[in-house]
């Protein structure tokens, strides 16, 4: 049974004492969030915060669409080291890890033999033979363990923390708390290294939101409170604030952004989630390959448009009488005005166009439209600097 039936979560929250919590692990910025009233989901064994007791969830979205906001995150940056890295990685990933040149980041995709998908997430090549791969929630350090074997690498967990400063004054902000000015170049996912008040930080142009941002990699050389002080600093005229995933969920699903586990997982295919782009077919032998060869190609993940009613996460798409789906992710947008969601349908015969019933949050059946992801900004330019208007809060 999921800890949400949608109308309770089980979030983890601090108290006084000792006890059994041994494999949980606090981010480096946690006491700076707690006087902010933080409660945590556990991601990757690691405190994320879900939201806040100082602002409401729909103040933190327009945060992070007006001004910037900061999110800690959950992800877990996992090195890769060594002359047979690359072959490891291009082993691993779906996409071609060879053409990835120092300074770059790709988004890695991880399939088992079958195609079903294993997890996402950021791979950074930092030096030649060296990467950070800082992925979602998922059990990938043993996946990767197991098939390194025979190879020259070495597979460590890092201890270093990812996060996300992410909006329309984000690279402001950078700019503001570069020693020496924006780095250059630093296109859409690039990775550079920065000094922020003395201290060298790697820095890549990627995020969750799809809005303008960046994200910095906190490691266990770096002194915490002085580097947040420093960001802090730097970050204030621009009006940033900390928020937390309630309000990111919301753009996520706008920007149709998928979270492995949920929208995805081992009976998804790349192609079924609309993923396929990051498939290289003609590259050397993946874990995979062979079964994605013959997998289906139908599309079966859409975005779910719902005028009155929020769609409830594992609730049911209905064609009729007959259950076709389920909502993988819910929200209520307050840019658009109305349910958001992204739906998974059992088969690829039914597209967007097609009028459903959805379960929504508050109990009723609401009719819904299955469209297209994104909901918005159909070419990527928020996110790249080539779209600068600030939406107006409704």
């Amino acid at each position: 049974m999921r800890s949400s039936d949608g109308k309770t979560r089980d979030l983890v929250t601090s108290m006084p004492g000792a006890g059994w919590d041994y494999s949980l692990c606090r981010h480096p910025y946690h006491e700076i969030e707690r006087p902010k009233g933080p409660h945590y989901c556990v991601y990757n064994s690691r405190h994320m915060a879900v939201c806040f007791d100082d602002h409401s969830t729909e103040d933190g979205y327009w945060q992070l669409r007006q001004k910037a906001a900061v999110l800690h995150t959950g992800e877990w940056p996992l090195q890769f080291e060594g002359p047979d890295a690359e072959r490891l990685l291009n082993k691993l990933f779906t996409k071609d890890i060879t053409k990835l040149k120092v300074g770059r980041c790709g988004y890695g995709l991880a399939c088992y033999e079958d195609g079903g998908l294993i997890v996402d997430g950021i791979l950074v090549r930092l030096e030649q033979d060296k990467f950070w791969y800082a992925q979602a929630d998922g059990d990938f350090y043993s996946w990767a363990r197991a098939h390194a074997i025979g190879m020259d690498v070495k597979i460590s967990d890092p201890d270093v923390f990812v996060s996300q400063i992410q909006g329309p004054n984000s690279l402001k902000i950078l700019e503001a708390a570069s020693d020496h000015g924006m780095p250059s170049p630093f296109g859409y996912f690039a990775s550079a290294r920065v000094s922020f008040g003395g201290q060298d930080v790697v820095i890549t142009r990627t995020g969750y939101t799809n809005e303008l941002g960046w994200e910095f990699y906190t490691e266990p050389h770096h002194d915490a409170e002085a580097l947040w002080e420093h960001l802090s600093a730097a970050g204030e005229p621009f009006g940033m604030t900390i928020f937390g995933l309630d309000a990111m969920n919301i753009r996520r699903i706008e920007a149709g952004i998928l979270n492995a586990g949920a929208d995805f997982n081992q009976s998804t295919n790349p192609y079924e989630v609309g993923l396929g782009i990051f498939v290289d077919e003609d590259k050397g032998d993946f874990i995979g390959k062979e079964a994605l060869e013959t997998a289906s190609r139908g599309r079966r993940s859409h975005g779910i448009h719902c005028t009155n009613g929020e769609p409830l996460i594992s609730g049911n798409i209905m064609l009729g009488d007959q259950a076709v789906g389920i909502v993988t992710a819910g929200a209520t947008s307050p840019y658009l005005g109305h349910g958001i969601g992204i739906g998974l349908l059992d088969n690829a015969e039914i597209t967007p166009g097609a009028t459903v019933s959805v379960e929504c949050r508050d109990g009723s059946t609401q009719t819904a439209e299955l469209v297209e992801l994104p909901f918005y900004d159909k070419a990527g330019e928020i996110q790249r600097g080539k779209s600068t208007d600030i939406p107006v809060r409704k």
